[in-house]
């Protein structure tokens, strides 16, 4: 990794910046007005794609989580397209052309809006990822029919990188009844082979049984590319960091050994959850500050976004960002990418180990759970929670030295960030959740767990 100098900056320079700095970042996370942002003046990372030698932007646009529209439109779409298209033209502005998306993203709506948003752009000027998500019907005329819809809706008549989605959970059962006994995974080679697929590849979840077992189907398939969850936390520490049933499985679920088998077999990398689900944008005021001493300038998510760029293999970074200010910030990290420095790499180490024994519930906000048949809001009861872990506000004990601020601070909070209808005190437990998540979260246990810590902040029984 390369040595990057630091400029000096005086100790008064620095805590005045550092303030202003935390106040834009108040203003913007409260929803008080967009805090605006320097213009995007350098050029685009690129990496080559072995097997075509395309330049690949090394910034990726995940497409999940497209800006909301106030009210769903006449045909029911819930996104809003005109932003969509504002952020995609700017993407492409700025250099970046890896676009991934998938049937099931925003709510079924992510691929249209995608389509219609690139289809006004040259061809040539954006590469297109999508997925064979999961199904509850499993036959091979149900999963071709998702297939030949995706060119449909993103009115495309070839797709750059085709995956086999979420690949790991259920075991290999599951894998086989998806795409082994159905044909499917041999229709998909022939597709690849009539050059309707680019490159053919798969997302990673969880099982490492299942991940090793797939990729000893290189030798015969000859996956063109792989992606899987890493950051620099799952880097080391994902076994201790994720959910109970991950830590059964040891060191071999970190994002080092699964990068190490597909760098050693040659397969590039697209990298998913840099920012842990926006947890490691959003880290705690100590390691900010350590962050900010070392950069001034860089955010928390750019550390994060270098350390996931620094890698080699590594073809493109998905990030999923939902407003403009999100995709500036990002575009200045990647634009050029400054890879990290050993040293640093050593600091964000220890942050890792630090963060290990976080009380941070492991949900990345991917919303593969939703929806809810009892409408609870899932991953927004699970995002204010880990807010207030990283902010302090965790009360533990009445005798606790912030206890009343914190208290105050979470129950507030909590009504405002989600609906008293959708809070964790309505779920049954019904358990229809849990088997959807890729991070293996007991959803219905922490529900609980929520439900319980909030009556007991209620009552003022800690």
């Amino acid at each position: 990794m390369a040595q990057v100098e630091n400029k000096g900056i005086s100790r008064r320079s620095f805590i005045k910046r550092l303030g202003i700095i935390g106040v834009s970042a108040r203003l913007s996370a409260c929803g008080h007005g967009q805090v605006e942002q320097e213009t995007v003046s350098g050029e685009m990372t690129y990496r080559t794609d072995p097997k075509t030698g395309q330049q690949v932007s090394l910034l990726g646009y995940g497409c999940m989580r497209w800006p909301l529209a106030t009210s769903p439109q006449n045909d029911g779409c819930p996104i809003d397209q005109e932003a969509v298209n504002e952020l995609i033209d700017y993407a492409i502005e700025h250099g970046v052309n890896y676009f991934d998306t998938a049937p099931i993203y925003g709510q079924g709506w992510s691929e249209i809006v995608t389509g219609k948003a690139l289809k006004r752009h040259p061809r040539g000027k954006f590469l297109i990822a999508t997925k064979m998500s999961g199904a509850s019907d499993l036959s091979r005329e149900n999963l071709t029919a998702m297939y030949r819809r995706s060119f449909l809706n993103l009115q495309v008549d070839y797709i750059d990188y085709y995956l086999l989605h979420g690949i790991g959970g259920g075991g290999m059962d599951l894998f086989n009844r998806r795409f082994i006994h159905n044909g499917k995974l041999d229709f998909l080679v022939e597709e690849r082979e009539q050059g309707k697929i680019q490159h053919l590849g798969w997302s990673f979840h969880g099982d490492i049984e299942v991940f090793n077992r797939v990729l000893e189907m290189h030798e015969q398939v000859h996956w063109d590319f792989v992606q899987i969850q890493l950051n620099y936390v799952d880097w080391r520490h994902a076994s201790a960091y994720n959910a109970d049933w991950q830590k059964a499985m040891g060191d071999d679920t970190n994002a080092e050994y699964l990068y190490g088998e597909l760098a050693k077999r040659g397969i590039p990398v697209v990298v998913m959850e840099p920012l842990l689900g926006g947890r490691l944008a959003n880290v705690t005021q100590d390691v900010l500050v350590q962050m900010k001493q070392k950069r001034i300038d860089d955010t928390a998510a750019a550390w994060a976004f270098r350390f996931a760029g620094s890698f080699p293999n590594v073809l493109t970074v998905l990030s999923g960002m939902t407003y403009k200010e999100h995709l500036q910030d990002n575009l200045r990290t990647f634009s050029p990418l400054v890879p990290l420095s050993s040293k640093e790499g050593d600091f964000l180490e220890d942050v890792a180990e630090r963060m290990k024994d976080s009380q941070n519930i492991p949900c990345t906000d991917c919303k593969y759970c939703m929806p809810c048949p009892y409408g609870i809001d899932i991953s927004g009861i699970f995002l204010h929670y880990n807010k207030c872990v990283n902010h302090g506000n965790i009360p533990r004990c009445h005798l606790d030295h912030n206890y009343e601020k914190a208290r105050r601070a979470f129950l507030i909070g909590y009504d405002r960030s989600v609906p008293k209808l959708r809070q964790a005190n309505h779920c049954i437990g019904c358990g229809q959740c849990a088997s959807k998540c890729p991070q293996g979260i007991a959803i219905p246990s922490q529900m609980k767990f929520i439900d319980n810590y909030v009556e007991k902040l209620k009552q003022d029984k800690l």
